[in-house]
């Protein structure tokens, strides 16, 4: 009998294997057993509350946790068979300069002993306007393959926020990823802002946006034309349906949509989506795997996206070309 799913991994493998387009391996298997003490443990909390609380992690974590963490991650990839990944590693003033450091050594690390190409992006989630954080993205991008970007965390400045990564995108001639629209509202435009700024720097096919949810929360002539800019801007996305699926009810109405990044309009609009597996093991989501095949598999299912070329390209290719290595 034809199994379309396992037909689907074994073709993947014989691509190469996934690419892990996004994660935050330097905070993987951080969650505990006093986060899931009560209602209000950390794990229950609302994501904006979570950037905060992550900084009890962060704070006692020395170079070789952090060592520990992310090397546990890239073993978990590796047995996987992903050959390429890319993870944002905090570069702020808690944590300064100890994960990037820890993130290099274990670059360096799988490079020898797994043939495994990890970049790392900068997670700023102190912003990038205040002084002390300014001063550690700035540090970090001489080190990071890629800049990365939370406009959310610098709110009522997220222009200004993007302006800053784009300038270093401009100087250094790096590409840029940015997480947007994660909160499954139509009151967020984060992507339409993105794709406009990256018009306005002349940056046209060196950004990716990560996430996307609310964009499925918009009607379908905002979504239309916000396709159109994309294209425009030469704007790709990681989708990662595991980190979104758990959406919060809320009583605002909107289209009838599932939290995952609507891949089912972005393809067939000419848009690049590749894969990730966003947080692994943390308090932000304490039972994920980070399992590639549970992403693809969640991505496809959420989506009714059933072309099996295109779930190829979306695990492997797409991956390569959103980290600039295809």
């Amino acid at each position: 009998m034809w199994n379309p799913f396992a037909k689907l991994s074994e073709t993947i493998a014989g691509h190469g294997g996934f690419v892990n387009a996004h994660a935050h391996f330097d905070r993987a298997y951080s969650v505990s057993l006093s986060d899931f003490n009560d209602a209000h443990g950390s794990v229950n909390s609302h994501l904006f509350d979570k950037w905060k609380l992550v900084d009890k992690f962060k704070k006692n974590a020395s170079e070789e946790i952090y060592y520990h963490h992310i090397l546990a991650a890239l073993n978990n990839q590796h047995e996987q068979g992903v050959r390429h990944c890319l993870s944002f590693i905090d570069c702020d003033p808690i944590a300064e300069e100890r994960a990037l450091r820890a993130a290099l050594k274990a670059k360096n690390f799988v490079a020898r002993n797994y043939k495994m190409n990890f970049l790392i992006a900068c997670q700023t989630l102190k912003g990038v306007l205040q002084k002390d954080a300014r001063q550690w993205f700035e540090k970090s991008l001489e080190h990071v393959d890629i800049i990365g970007g939370l406009p959310g965390v610098d709110a009522g400045q997220e222009k200004e926020h993007l302006d800053v990564l784009l300038k270093a995108a401009k100087e250094t001639g790096k590409r840029v990823h940015v997480h947007v629209d994660q909160l499954n509202c139509a009151e967020e435009k984060e992507t339409e802002l993105l794709a406009n700024k990256v018009i306005e720097w002349g940056l046209e096919g060196k950004v990716t946006a990560v996430h996307g949810i609310s964009i499925a929360a918009h009607n379908k002539e905002y979504r239309s034309e916000l396709y159109k800019l994309c294209r425009d801007a030469g704007l790709s996305f990681v989708a990662c349906p595991t980190a979104w699926i758990d959406s919060r009810r809320t009583e605002v109405l909107a289209p009838s949509h599932n939290s995952v990044t609507p891949i089912d309009e972005m393809i067939p609009a000419g848009l690049t989506v590749a894969l990730g597996s966003d947080n692994i093991c943390d308090i932000y989501k304490p039972f994920a795997e980070g399992n590639m095949l549970t992403e693809l598999k969640i991505l496809l299912e959420a989506n009714h996206y059933y072309d099996m070329d295109e779930l190829i390209r979306i695990a492997t290719v797409n991956g390569l070309k959103v980290l600039g290595l295809d």
